[in-house]
């Protein structure tokens, strides 16, 4: 497994309950702030195998980014569950609920 591939995992489970963070700012604590698509496919490709909470990921809107109906329900039901609340247009408020390990998302 690459590093950046590795600290992703880390980065991504480490992520609290109740809290979300966007795909950029995942790519630039794991030391590739131009990565984020690489974040996209490492979830698709290894959220089952490593158990991550997939569902904590959101882009940079705030807004949950699967296209699939189903899967786009689930996330948001998981987000719910967690008390996290989004907008009437499904966003969620990032100043509030965003996860901040020492650094800023633009």
């Amino acid at each position: 497994m690459q590093p950046f591939t590795r600290r992703v995992i880390e980065i991504i489970k480490a992520i609290p309950e109740g809290s979300v963070m966007t795909y950029g700012q995942i790519a630039r604590q794991a030391g590739s702030p131009r990565a984020a698509r690489q974040v996209v496919r490492i979830l698709h490709s290894m959220s089952r195998a490593h158990q991550l909470p997939w569902h904590r990921v959101v882009n940079a809107k705030g807004e949950i980014a699967l296209q699939e109906p189903e899967s786009k329900l689930m996330q948001e039901l998981f987000l719910r569950e967690e008390g996290i609340e989004l907008t009437a247009d499904g966003r969620i408020d990032l100043g509030k609920y965003r996860h901040e390990p020492g650094f800023d998302d633009p």
